[in-house]
């Protein structure tokens, strides 16, 4: 039997910026047809040995063999031309052009004064789309869709170029259940195809569902390469974390008290909400699953503000309250952490306290009197509650892992004193340390009694961090499953719309 073809090698990779040693010497192989998981927390060293793959970055030493030859000088230009693709967590899509426009940029070489086959565009477009599941129209303009809808158009790019190594950096991050199992099912037909498929995943049940071997890496440093099914889940988060992580849905310490947030018959014509009825209580988790497009982060937008509800009341703790704005929202003590912390939630050029302090700077500087002692009493206490690990208040916010960011991201919020608490997918995109670190914080803010309202597209974040369980679908809510009476099968069914009787599942009011 010949050998399998390795189609990228590594070997003692090393990386520098500064006195920063982000890579100390990794070494790393992917073989044609083989799905090859890349773990490790983050800040271990997985987006920097991705540049080095891409050309994005060159490293200090080492060496990187391409199809059996070794290349010197690798460029992202060259990299596109072995056959290189990379599918990165956050989407690089121009939002000005339609999803045909930006798929056709991807995959033909421009030419001066070359006319466009526009048809042929939208055809090609049409058929990736349709390959991955994707309903998304080719006319769509990107700015118009989700962030997810913009994950599978990256997904579409990469594999038209016809690639032979495609990296995949959290792809399922912002992807609902249903449209994981589509990647699934691509992922297998590309390493079936002899496709070599480098997956990044801190969703370990997704490793085990795909992946053939796994190397993980600690502190820039790759501490071993193993078959899939040679390892546990615990031994795979040992390897990575360099500890056990023992609860990463820790158990609620406390029951709810009063309702803090009642929501009757709340309609929005503009984001597809209609007669919404919802409650939580204070200390209370409640987590909200659903499709994409299902209605979870609209509903949020009217609790803050950003679209405010046509119709229906909204009572804060017992006041009936209008929300036009997220400054009345504020003022009412509410508190959004929304899903894209990059364009949303951190501001990576400022100071950790800058961003701390954002929402909360009419309180803080009082007739625009600069207080900087205490805008950093503030940052300091933050970072020591939430255990944001970072050099200081004076850090800027894009020196820290994705987890601290996160972290920065609801110590925000946290500053404005809320009382309910809306969390938007919380956990994407960090690592199962960083991910255990934060479900204890929100757990702890619950048990200080604070009102949250959790959305998350990951089914076992919802099934084990909530109370109760609000199911939507096309804008309306469907379901409330008790936390403790909630499993993937009742709660996926009733978001497809194929349980046997939803009105049997009460809604609570």
């Amino acid at each position: 039997m010949s050998e399998v073809e390795k189609l990228l090698e590594l070997s003692g990779i090393k990386k520098s910026f500064g006195a920063v040693r982000a890579l100390k010497g990794v070494s790393f192989e992917l073989k044609a047809g083989e799905v090859h998981a890349l773990l490790g927390e983050n800040g271990a060293g997985k987006s920097t040995l991705i540049k080095v793959i891409t050309g994005a970055h060159a490293p200090d030493s080492g060496a990187l063999t391409l199809a059996g030859q070794v290349v010197a000088a690798l460029t992202p230009a060259k990299a596109q031309e072995w056959g290189i693709a990379c599918i990165y967590q956050q989407p690089a899509l121009f939002p000005d052009l339609s999803v045909a426009e930006n798929i056709g940029i991807r995959l033909k070489k421009s030419v001066a004064l070359a006319k466009v086959d526009w048809n042929k565009q939208r055809e090609v477009a049409a058929k990736l789309l349709e390959r991955i599941g994707a309903e998304i129209s080719p006319d769509a303009e990107v700015a118009s869709l989700s962030m997810p809808e913009q994950q599978l158009v990256e997904i579409a790019c990469a594999l038209g170029s016809g690639a032979r190594i495609v990296i995949m950096d959290e792809p399922t991050a912002s992807l609902t259940q249903k449209e994981q199992h589509l990647l699934y099912a691509v992922v297998r037909d590309l390493r079936d195809s002899g496709v070599g498929v480098v997956y990044i995943s801190h969703r370990l049940e997704e490793i085990f569902a795909l992946a053939d071997r796994v190397t993980v890496l600690r502190d820039g440093e790759s501490v071993g390469t193993h078959p899939v099914g040679s390892l546990t889940q615990a031994q795979m988060i040992q390897l990575m974390v360099g500890r056990e992580v023992s609860a990463i849905y820790p158990p609620a310490e406390s029951a709810p008290g009063e309702v803090v947030l009642e929501m009757q018959n709340v309609s929005c014509a503009a984001s597809g909400i209609a007669d919404v009825s919802l409650t939580v209580r204070s200390g209370e988790i409640v987590g909200m699953a659903g499709l994409v497009g299902a209605g979870r982060t609209e509903l949020a937008r009217i609790l803050f503000g950003i679209t405010p509800a046509s119709s229906g009341s909204i009572r804060l703790e017992g006041k009936t309250i209008s929300i036009g704005n997220p400054q009345e929202a504020i003022a009412q003590g509410i508190a959004y952490v929304p899903e894209d912390r990059r364009k949303h939630g951190v501001i990576l050029d400022l100071p950790i306290a800058h961003n701390i302090t954002m929402a909360i700077h009419r309180r803080i500087f009082p007739r625009h009197f600069l207080r900087k002692h205490a805008e950093q009493s503030l940052a300091v206490q933050m970072i020591y509650d939430l255990g944001i690990k970072a050099f200081g208040p004076e850090a800027p916010g894009g020196s820290l892992s994705g987890g601290n960011q996160q972290k920065v991201s609801v110590a925000r919020w946290l500053a404005t004193e809320p009382r309910l608490l809306i969390l938007d997918e919380p956990t994407q995109g960090v690592d199962v340390g960083a991910k255990s670190e934060i479900h204890k914080i929100i757990r702890r803010l619950a048990k200080e009694g604070l009102a949250v309202l959790m959305i998350s597209s990951d089914l076992p974040e919802v099934l084990g961090m909530s109370d109760r369980v609000a199911v939507m679908r096309g804008g309306r809510l469907v379901a409330m499953v008790d936390g403790d009476k909630a499993d993937a099968t009742s709660i996926m069914a009733a978001a497809l719309g194929h349980s046997e009787n939803d009105k049997s599942q009460e809604v609570a009011r």
